[in-house]
């Protein structure tokens, strides 16, 4: 199958918000191209055969980002490069630099969307336990206590370098004792169901409404035996769900997480912790109030570049 390839040059903060805007208009993946992947390389083993690698040396983006939306050949792009380029430049009404915000299109093959990115995707260490690394690439832990991640993203969002996933997984390492049940909403390639999983999570169930990124989830959960027991399905947020967990963490736009607010809250368990990121600096203080208004308690609120990560739970019985 062949496919359209809509290309917008935007800037490292807009990042999620074009990823989402593709895939709404049609897009059945994603590919991110964003210079800021590079400001968190050191040199280290990122060579085939484990050779140490000065970052600079790869060929990368100087500034900005390139994200590639994929349509299927039956997608009449002419008519939608219009459309995407008049949303993006809208994106400054809500908080966000659209930066150059140049749309453009040319029919690549499944072969060159297979091999087309993966220069840009190397291993990445996270946080002080947790490491993601390319499943093609060879890598050699630098501590005992280092978990892998293994991942290929393929067409799904989460590859662990934008500031959100860091941000959610982050507050994985902090909150997760071991045992705990959780449901990812908004999976994408899975990074931060199999992050639970490899950090002692129980019973784990993740949905995102898009196919594509569902089977890229699974794909990636076979990468991972600890995380094989992981729930997997096609949902809009938490509709139609109804039960007890311990953990929700959703790293998607502010704009999707406030409706997101009240389910989280239904589906927690007295004390249980909601996390969410993929919250632009100018929607912050709208998540905050929602999640008050919703009877949630904020317990921290961390920030990378301009995006904000929130832990919060809902009250005990003893504090109700």
């Amino acid at each position: 199958m062949d496919w359209t390839a809509v290309t917008v040059i935007t800037s490292s903060e807009a990042v999620e918000a074009v990823s989402y805007l593709l895939t709404s208009e049609g897009a059945q993946g994603v590919q991110i191209d964003d210079s800021a992947d590079f400001a968190n390389l050191h040199a280290g083993k990122y060579g085939k055969y484990g050779e140490i690698i000065d970052p600079e040396e790869i060929p990368h983006r100087k500034e900005g980002a390139a994200v590639t939306g994929y349509f299927p050949a039956k997608a009449f792009v002419p008519e939608l490069i219009p459309t995407i380029s008049a949303k993006v430049t809208k994106l400054k009404d809500y908080g966000l630099n659209p930066g150059k915000a140049t749309v453009t299109a040319e029919a690549v093959n499944n072969e060159k969307w297979a091999t087309v990115w993966q220069k840009y995707y190397h291993p990445l260490r996270v946080t002080n336990e947790l490491t993601i690394v390319p499943e093609w690439e060879e890598y050699q832990p630098a501590q005992e206590s280092e978990r892998i991640i293994y991942l290929d993203p393929g067409m799904a969002f989460g590859t662990g370098t934008h500031p959100t996933t860091r941000l959610m997984m982050e507050a994985l390492e902090k909150v997760i004792r071991g045992g705990e049940s959780m449901i990812d909403v908004g999976t994408g390639s899975g990074v931060l169901s199999i992050t639970a999983k490899l950090l002692g999570a129980g019973e784990v169930a993740a949905y995102d409404v898009d196919e594509v990124a569902v089977r890229s989830a699974k794909k990636n959960i076979a990468l991972n035996p600890a995380a094989k027991d992981i729930h997997l399905g096609v949902n809009s947020l938490l509709d139609g769900i109804h039960t007890q967990v311990d953990i929700v963490v959703a790293n998607i736009l502010a704009e999707i997480i406030v409706p997101l607010i009240p389910q989280a809250y239904e589906n927690l368990k007295p004390g249980g912790l909601f996390l969410t990121s993929g919250i632009i600096d100018d929607k912050a203080g709208l998540v905050r109030e929602k999640l008050t208004a919703q009877g949630f308690i904020i317990d921290s609120e961390t920030k990378m570049k301009d995006w904000h990560g929130i832990i919060a739970h809902k009250p005990s019985e003893e504090e109700e």
